[in-house]
């Protein structure tokens, strides 16, 4: 089962989504204090889903509601400014959690966006850099699963 970790008291509020783990081990590998939030059990499916930015949700009470969306990128600058978020998430997270259990999952997506050649991709990309990546059979990690 996967885990969705929403900001606690925004019930039904777009956005109130924090993290995202795709197991119980990554949850608790996450740098936060569980008590503070709301996390709800999911399907790998679901979690699929919005770490392929093809749904978001909305959580009331204990469920979620997941909406559709579609993702793109229309040209490389596009894709250039996420990756260059992601990347600035990932070297943060990096450079302050030396000890961290999953340090060496998130220093190798580092280097694998940054070895990324943005040229060789057509434009508009129609799907997120997650899915892209899991298209290719290459590692996919979301910004929502950063601890």
């Amino acid at each position: 089962m996967s885990y969705f970790i929403f900001i606690k008291n925004l019930d039904n509020i777009e956005g109130s989504l924090y993290k995202i783990s795709e197991n119980q081990s990554d949850l608790n590998n996450l740098n936060i204090n569980q008590s503070d939030y709301k996390i709800i059990e999911e399907s790998i499916i679901n979690f699929n889903d919005v770490k392929f930015s093809n749904k978001y949700p909305i959580y009331n009470n204990n469920s979620i509601t997941f909406f559709d969306q579609s993702p793109i990128y229309k040209n490389k600058e596009g894709l250039q400014f996420y990756l260059d978020n992601f990347k600035n998430q990932i070297k943060k997270f990096t450079d302050n959690n030396p000890n961290h259990p999953l340090l060496s999952r998130w220093d190798n997506y580092y280097n694998q966006l940054n070895s990324l050649n943005l040229d060789n991709i057509t434009y508009p990309l129609n799907k997120s850099l997650e899915k892209y990546f899991n298209d290719l059979g290459q590692p996919s990690l979301s910004p929502l699963q950063l601890p």
